[in-house]
């Protein structure tokens, strides 16, 4: 025997109350959420809020002062590009349950969501950290080779 309309009708609006109760879970964790990332050389330690914008900065054990300006500035920038990473990675994670289907991002059938909007840029920041990962090394070798040279 097939479903009624009602018994169909029921079932959609407990799953819809489901996930009101799961994203309103997943903002809760997210209000407080942040990520901590130091650079690779140490001398900079870079803190950012579930949005991706900058909470704080430290620079750690005065290595600051002994650093060019380009230096300085590659550490932090890394730092700060790396922890936005994580921070959307984490976004991307506290949302995937909400997902009826597998994959990066979560898709709700019929919700009318573009889910590729509002994920989109977080996957955008979360290659931009490791391409920021891979390529600060060689930056960094490069500003200070060019340092080398002017002397």
């Amino acid at each position: 025997m097939a479903e009624s309309i009602k018994d169909r009708l029921a079932k959609a609006v407990a799953n819809l109350e489901e996930t009101k109760k799961a994203v309103a879970r997943a903002q809760e964790q997210l209000s407080v959420a942040s990520a901590t990332v130091r650079s690779r050389d140490r001398s900079v330690e870079v803190t950012v809020n579930s949005q991706g914008q900058l909470s704080e900065v430290k620079f750690l054990d005065g290595k600051y002062r002994t650093m060019g300006a380009a230096q300085l500035s590659a550490a932090v920038i890394e730092a700060a590009q790396q922890a936005q990473a994580e921070m959307a990675q984490m976004v991307l994670n506290t949302f995937q349950p909400l997902s009826e289907t597998p994959g990066a991002r979560p898709h709700v059938e019929g919700s009318g969501v573009d889910w590729d909007q509002i994920f989109g840029p977080l996957t955008e920041t979360i290659e931009r950290g490791a391409a920021a990962r891979r390529g600060a090394s060689d930056k960094l070798r490069d500003e200070i080779t060019e340092d080398g040279e002017k002397r």
